[in-house]
């Protein structure tokens, strides 16, 4: 149980010392009356205690609507985190060559976006105590997903991920700096870009090695992996009719400066040249790059403010009801 707004709470100490002002104040009531007679049956009905309980209805009220307003949280759910202390942003091409059908799922042709997605959600999954970032890029890059250690909003996100959400292109220098600047204020014992493409730079205002030395200048190590085998590759095109077909396509690949952004930022190059080589890439990377901390957190929180606010809207109903009843004062 915790308060989202604690400092609000101070506001409680002020109520008690307002309402006894405003109790002092104004002047005494008085009735001018001709004779004693027409008054005296007065004296039998007694309502000395109404003020009192109507400044207690409106103490009660103004208390309840501060607990509401300082917004009181229920945990969900506490334990015992483990997490590697690192924190790691990947970044993944969707570039139109992404489509190129050279990987395999399930025993049948698929394209290099949906393979990545696969091997990717499983190297989420063997690293549920880090916090990982997702980005895409073809033409320039877009932030998918920032640092979260909830995977489960991080995969749906990796599944909402596609080619052509903007400018074709393959802006590999310019993924590497806004890989970076996510990552650069961080204070996790190791900060790592896993940067997936299968092109060449030629996008972009950042060359790849201007922002592998900008990485390293920051500590930060970047992985590298070309995706696929190069040359002449199938690629679905559609044409102005709609129609979709199958087409050879030449696909260029620089391993060379992908390999160059590695070793200056103390990384490792790959190279997938199949659905099983990929795999095998990032279960490679997971090994390498392991520490062990323990996190004790709440994960979660449920806000309980409605239940405060209904019972003072409440109480406020009943004190202006009875004020117009039972508790009416004379003007």
């Amino acid at each position: 149980m915790r308060f989202a707004s604690p400092e609000l709470l101070w506001l409680l100490a002020g109520l008690p010392a307002l309402f006894l002002a405003r109790s002092r104040v104004g002047p005494a009531a008085a009735l001018l009356y001709p004779s004693a007679e027409l008054v005296r049956g007065l004296g039998r009905v007694r309502r000395a205690r109404a003020g009192g309980l109507r400044l207690a209805l409106r103490a009660l009220v103004a208390g309840l609507f501060v607990v509401a307003l300082a917004r009181p949280q229920q945990g969900l759910g506490a334990g015992e985190v483990e997490t590697s202390g690192i924190d790691i942003l990947l970044a993944i091409d969707v570039s139109g060559s992404m489509k190129a059908l050279d990987f395999e799922l399930e025993g049948k042709p698929a394209n290099r976006l949906d393979v990545a997605r696969v091997v990717v959600e499983e190297f989420i999954d063997a690293r549920p105590g880090d916090r990982i970032g997702l980005v895409a890029f073809a033409g320039r890059p877009y932030l998918v997903s920032p640092l979260t250690l909830d995977h489960d909003w991080l995969r749906k996100n990796l599944e909402r991920m596609e080619i052509g959400l903007v400018e074709d292109g393959t802006a590999i220098g310019s993924a590497i700096a806004a890989s970076t600047n996510r990552l650069r204020d961080r204070e996790a014992k190791s900060r790592v870009v896993i940067l997936l493409t299968d092109g060449v730079n030629n996008a972009g205002k950042v060359s790849p090695l201007t922002a592998a030395e900008a990485a390293r200048a920051l500590g930060l190590r970047v992985h590298t992996i070309l995706a696929g085998k190069g040359g002449e590759v199938p690629i679905p095109v559609t044409d102005r009719f709609g129609r979709e077909r199958i087409v050879t396509a030449e696909v260029e690949a620089d391993p060379e400066t992908l390999q160059k952004v590695a070793d200056r930022t103390g990384g490792t190059f790959f190279r997938a040249t199949d659905t099983d080589s990929l795999a095998r890439i990032y279960a490679q990377i997971d090994e390498m790059e392991k520490t062990t901390a323990t996190l004790k957190q709440f994960e979660r929180y449920r806000d309980l403010y409605l239940a405060p606010l209904l019972a003072g809207l409440l109480f406020l109903a009943l004190e202006l009801l009875l004020s117009e009843t039972r508790l009416r004062r004379l003007p």
